[in-house]
């Protein structure tokens, strides 16, 4: 199967996952661009979407799903989303998108996290994949100089000659070359660094359920 295919597979079991009646988080990227596909197929049976990112927001409304802003919902069961890395204990490294502070946010609204990704997001060690620390842009330098102190390579992430920017208009910094053995502490040691908005490890509140695209078929992990 293809990449896109495990995706597909995935998107379309995590259906089962949400709640008739009731508003669903939405993450952002690749595989959640798939599961907003196939949600929009069951639109009349949810109350509507609140959505991690400008871009998920978009692709909602133009398949004619309500998107709610979060400050109007109290609760939410279930928040569905992508992973640039998962490991066995449901700690992840996201962000590829760029939306990984809203994206801890809304889930952290959520009862659930229910993950999707396929086979090759699955890792014993969190850390090839470079761990993005969305940063204030006048902190971008001093904050490099403490990531780069923790180990590994951190660099400002560039889009079409000049610095990315998120939907809240700050910087993203990614370290390379880590090997994070114990994401929990990392996860608290990067963001107690001033001027660190969020770190894309969501290790200490990480997955709930990972719902795991293989050759063999869609596996469920519970944590």
């Amino acid at each position: 199967m293809t990449q896109d295919e495990l995706k597909l597979a995935v998107a379309q079991a995590a259906i089962a996952y949400v709640v008739e009646g009731e508003i669903v988080g939405v993450g952002t990227g690749s595989t959640a661009n798939f599961f907003i596909d196939e949600l929009a197929k069951i639109k009349h049976k949810i109350k509507g979407a609140v959505a991690s990112s400008e871009a998920t927001a978009s692709r909602l409304r133009a398949h004619g799903i309500t998107v709610f802003d979060l400050n109007e919902v109290s609760a939410m069961p279930v928040y569905i989303d992508g992973a640039d890395e998962i490991t066995a204990s449901g700690a992840m490294i996201k962000g590829g998108g760029a939306a990984l502070t809203r994206e801890k946010i809304v889930a952290s609204v959520a009862k659930s996290f229910v993950c999707i990704a396929d086979g090759s997001k699955f890792v014993n060690l969190l850390g090839k994949f470079p761990l993005p620390v969305e940063v204030i842009p006048m902190a971008r330098e001093s904050v490099i100089r403490a990531l780069n102190a923790i180990g590994g390579e951190a660099k400002l992430r560039m889009k079409d000659g000049a610095a990315l920017l998120t939907d809240n208009g700050n910087v993203i910094v990614d370290i390379h070359g880590l090997q994070i053995a114990d994401p929990v502490a990392l996860e608290k040691q990067i963001n107690n660094i001033v001027g660190v908005v969020a770190v894309g490890l969501f290790a200490v509140q990480g997955a709930n359920v990972c719902l795991l695209g293989t050759s063999e078929g869609v596996k469920t992990l519970q944590f």
